[in-house]
């Protein structure tokens, strides 16, 4: 028997699926989030969060609840044939970028928990045990065939569905969307350890050797730390026979590490892909049902993060009718650009760390534990890496929802964060953003008539005093910036001009009040 219609049908509930059901819980979109697992991870591969993913848990006020599950990034350590070569600072690399200048460390597993109860704070639970095991579209919805642990089966109605059911989905699978990409022939071992020695110090280690690598990753508590590393294995027989002893002895000898306890150990390979499509009709993949790749640099989940952001907004805008179905032609376009782009630079840097050829091996063992430590005492080069892995300079900037630049800033920007100085309304200019809404920035003097223009369309309009602050971040005197709900700017126009927010607007099919 068909249950009643739903919004939005979520098939997968690892942290990409989650982070969609509270955008678009907070957002009032109605919602099913379901997981064919009986319950939640309690192994996790994923372990770096980034500035931008912390980012946007402030927009939903969750950013100081996550940070305390969090053990933030202090310095990393290189070691070479057991030898301790170098220390990097990187606690606050991104000084003046962000409110969050730093990366963390939040194993997935913690991660998801921490995402289940802020899910069931706003009244949701993830349904265990419950598969899409097919779908069909139509012209106004998706009707989908979902299977209980039990045998049991119903029929969802949907107006859409959201395949974040990782690398082997399911819901790609019936849009038919090809996977295209290859996958890396060393093997990743990853270990849950409760240990002493050197490396037990809440610092990142990692170990460059001839033939592979491997990085300690600090977890909260101070006596357990997480291994990743790489290892020869020609067959899968010999990768699923691969336990912690056959790494162990070479994790000690380099790192001087005693190994109390292992909580746990897997292995898994390493792939490189990118979906031919993002979205299908009313079908939508995100995360790993649409791009996976190295884990070199902790990108993969806080990509995914942004992919459910980046929707997010764009369903809760249709749903509500302030927009129409145009808009979500704008989401494939926009990630996976990025996707692509992320892909091969992080293949770049696996081959780096995990290739045979002499040269991968001179750069690893002789100048990235020189070098890298050597231009991060810079600022520039500082400002640069941390740009670089923290997600802070994605932009859209091709987008169709993307126009004008002023200075620096381009429509399609991640607007430029700045710190207010005391006694302002804000503590910075990201105060204001929410997530939900569309809302108008203007640092300095808003020009004659905007302010009438911005209550006409129901548009938030912050006017920020003009502070030499703003203008090292990139931002202009007196412009206006048209922020979307996610924190990116829409549209850049220097004259501040009242009639081009609303013809920007009308020109896509937005408005920013709810239709009658």
């Amino acid at each position: 028997m068909s249950m009643a219609r739903t919004d939005v049908l979520i098939c997968g509930a690892g942290p990409t699926g989650l982070m969609l059901a509270l955008r678009l819980a907070r957002a009032g979109v109605r919602l099913r989030i379901v997981d064919p697992a009986a319950e939640p991870g309690t192994t996790s591969r994923a372990l770096v969060v980034h500035a931008r993913t912390l980012e946007f848990y402030r927009q939903m006020g969750i950013a100081e609840a996550f940070l305390r599950e969090s053990l933030p990034f202090t310095s990393a350590n290189f070691w070479v044939r057991g030898r301790h070569m170098a220390r990097a600072v990187i606690g606050d690399m991104g000084k003046g970028i962000s409110p969050f200048p730093f990366m963390v460390v939040c194993p997935q597993d913690r991660h998801e928990r921490f995402l289940i109860a802020q899910l069931e704070r706003a009244g949701l639970r993830v349904e265990r045990g419950v598969e899409v095991a097919a779908f069909e579209q139509s012209e106004d919805g998706v009707t989908a065939r979902l299977t209980h642990a039990d045998g049991r089966e119903e029929a969802q109605e949907a107006s859409f569905l959201a395949g974040c059911d990782g690398a082997h989905s399911r819901v790609r699978e019936v849009l038919g969307v090809g996977f295209p990409g290859g996958t890396y022939n060393r093997v990743f071992y990853v270990a849950d350890v409760e240990a002493t020695g050197p490396v037990m110090n809440n610092e990142l280690h990692v170990a460059l050797d001839d033939a592979d690598f491997m990085a300690v990753f600090p977890l909260l508590g101070g006596r357990t730390a997480r291994f990743v590393g790489s290892i020869e294995a020609a067959s899968e027989d010999e990768r699923t026979a691969l336990r912690w002893k056959d790494v162990s002895d070479a994790a000690v000898k380099r790192l001087g590490v005693t190994v109390e306890r292992v909580n746990w150990f897997s292995t898994y390979r390493v792939h490189h892909r990118v979906a031919g499509h993002f979205r299908k009709g009313r079908a939508f993949l995100l995360g790993d049902a649409g791009h996976i790749h190295s884990p070199v640099g902790g990108q993969g989940m806080n990509t995914g993060l942004g992919d459910a952001v980046n929707l997010a907004w764009k369903i809760a805008s249709v749903v509500h009718g302030r927009s129409g179905m145009a808009l979500l032609e704008t989401y494939e376009p926009e990630r996976v650009a990025f996707a692509n782009r992320l892909v091969n630079t992080t293949d770049r840097a696996f081959v780096v760390v995990s290739s045979d050829t002499p040269l991968a091996r001179f750069t690893r063992i002789r100048l990235t534990p020189v070098f890298v430590p050597f231009l991060l005492r810079f600022a520039a080069w500082r400002r640069f890496a941390f740009r670089t892995v923290s997600q802070t300079a994605i932009s859209y900037r091709g987008s169709r929802l993307s126009a004008g630049q002023v200075g620096a800033v381009s429509g399609g920007d991640r607007l430029p964060w700045v710190e207010l100085p005391a006694g302002t309304p804000f503590p910075d200019n990201f105060a204001p953003l929410d997530g939900l809404a569309w809302q108008a920035h203007v640092y300095g003097r808003p020009a004659r008539g905007l302010v009438d223009e911005c209550r006409e369309l129901g548009l938030p309009l912050h006017e920020f005093a003009w502070d030499a602050a703003m203008a090292r971040a990139g931002l202009t005197r007196d412009a206006l910036y048209l922020i979307r709900p996610d924190g990116h700017v829409g549209l850049a126009d220097a004259a501040g001009d009242p009639g081009v927010v609303a013809r920007y607007l009308a020109m896509r099919g937005i408005t920013t009040q709810r239709s009658s």
